[in-house]
């Protein structure tokens, strides 16, 4: 089983953990960005965007018989910070309909750009399906 930990002293963070301990089967999803299974954008909303970039963290780790509550780690990765804070309520909504209310050890990274051009968003992932 996975534990989410913040040090005692430390104000709780919101929406994510500070650390989190696990052990088990590990799975590495590769970054994710907000287009379909056949690689294809179907919009330029950022929310819209980070919603499918999660579906497809959420379909990847299916793929290896993980579910989101074995995420320990996101890293995101995104083009616009102020775009990202300026739709953080639709983010938020996307994140808890995608992935549910799972917070793990999270980082998000400002970056000039990503390598497919219209992508707005590539979120990584990690996840422990804990030994049976």
């Amino acid at each position: 089983m996975h534990e989410m930990l913040n040090p005692k002293h430390w104000k709780r963070p919101a929406g994510y953990s500070n650390t989190v301990a696990a052990q088990g089967r590990m799975v590495f999803v590769a970054g994710q960005v907000g287009w379909n299974a056949e690689e294809v954008f179907e919009t330029d909303q950022f929310h819209a965007q980070v919603r499918q970039a999660l579906a497809n963290v959420r379909e990847a780790l299916a793929a290896a018989g993980a579910l989101p509550e074995h995420l320990v780690r996101l890293t995101w990765y995104v083009t616009d910070k102020r775009r990202y804070l300026a739709e953080l309520a639709e983010v938020g909504a996307a994140y808890r309909d995608e992935i549910g209310r799972v917070f793990p050890a999270m980082s998000l990274i400002p970056v000039p750009g990503l390598l497919e051009d219209r992508a707005l968003v590539e979120i990584e992932a990690t996840a422990v399906i804990p030994a049976s």
